[in-house]
């Protein structure tokens, strides 16, 4: 099996989400969800796996905007193709990942990476720490791991609250 060919920082920009970016997140956030769906398929026709999707889409996006006022939500492009989100919410003390989420042609090609060290390299810089709320069989958090975050809760049953400090 060959390798996936890893993708150059110098391809990656950012830009705010818009209104009308609401069928791409739908779609970056379905994409979390498929393996799930999968488990499902036989009992649910497509019209309900979709209309479920887009309930629980919509429900976690208004909750978003509502819980993170002064959010930085933002598109990933690779070289200028939608490759994903980042929504960052910056605290006078720590710089916190609300959601990173890359579509599937863009996972384990280093891109994960370089975008969590850009987000390290700023709160270094600043003396601030980052934190996330990692699901615990999230494959990523291998990677969260490796760069050095470590575990500071764990009570949910669903998430685990992970911090790095520099």
């Amino acid at each position: 099996m060959t390798p996936t060919p890893r993708i150059s920082p110098e391809a990656l920009r950012y830009r705010p989400i818009e209104p009308a970016d609401e069928a791409l997140l739908y779609s970056i956030y379905a994409s979390t969800r498929a393996e799930e769906m999968a488990l499902v398929q036989h009992v649910w026709s497509q019209e309900q796996i979709n209309a479920f999707l887009n309930q629980q889409f919509q429900a976690q996006h208004q909750y978003y905007q509502q819980l993170f006022p002064d959010r930085d939500f933002r598109i990933i492009l690779c070289d200028e193709v939608p490759a994903g989100r980042l929504y960052l919410d910056e605290r006078p003390d720590d710089i916190r990942i609300v959601d990173i989420t890359l579509l599937p042609d863009f996972r384990n090609r280093g891109l994960g990476e370089y975008i969590l060290r850009s987000i390290l390299d700023k709160a270094a810089s600043n003396g601030k720490t980052v934190s996330i709320h990692v699901e615990r069989m999230n494959p990523a958090r291998h990677l969260y791991d490796r760069l050095g975050f470590r575990m500071i809760d764990d009570s949910n049953q669903i998430y685990l609250l992970m911090e790095w400090r520099s």
